[in-house]
């Protein structure tokens, strides 16, 4: 079984914990991980930018930011039935991702789960060097994120 612990740092989002955990856990499921711990932190610009300049020695805030606790985490999916691992954290800038939502024209929560799809897929090991729509991650983000698309937070 997968756990997803959620840390609101004053965000102003105003959905479900709850949904949001089931959203994360059906993802995961999608991607047949099981036995994943992460945390998913909402923050606001200021805090997420300072993340970004530590860890990434890039300026300014981000829209979400993975953290993998060890990593190897992608080779502990479907090899240690009956364990869990702490996989990491993600960390979302809520006003990054209302800014995005507008410029993209989608819904703030189309544009959160495709954060959480695309900060999971990062944890599993998935990169891309572009934001190319036809990369590898970003294919498998849009097709999980179609597949989840209804769902309501």
């Amino acid at each position: 079984m997968n756990k997803i612990d959620l840390i609101d740092r004053d965000s102003g989002l105003e959905y479900s914990i709850d949904s949001i955990e089931v959203f994360c856990s059906n993802v995961l499921d999608e991607l047949n991980i099981e036995g994943w711990e992460l945390s998913l932190m909402f923050s606001d610009d200021k805090y997420i930018a300072e993340l970004n300049r530590i860890y990434r020695e890039k300026e300014g805030p981000t829209d979400v930011l993975s953290f993998c606790e060890f990593d190897a985490a992608q080779d502990w999916v479907g090899k240690h039935e009956g364990e869990s691992v702490y996989a990491g954290d993600l960390i979302i800038s809520v006003e990054t991702l209302i800014k995005n939502s507008e410029y993209f024209g989608v819904s703030k929560e189309q544009e959160l789960k495709r954060l959480i799809i695309h900060g999971i897929l990062h944890l599993k090991g998935m990169d891309h060097v572009t934001n190319n729509p036809d990369e590898e991650m970003l294919v498998l983000q849009e097709k999980i994120l179609s597949r989840f698309g209804e769902y309501k937070f």
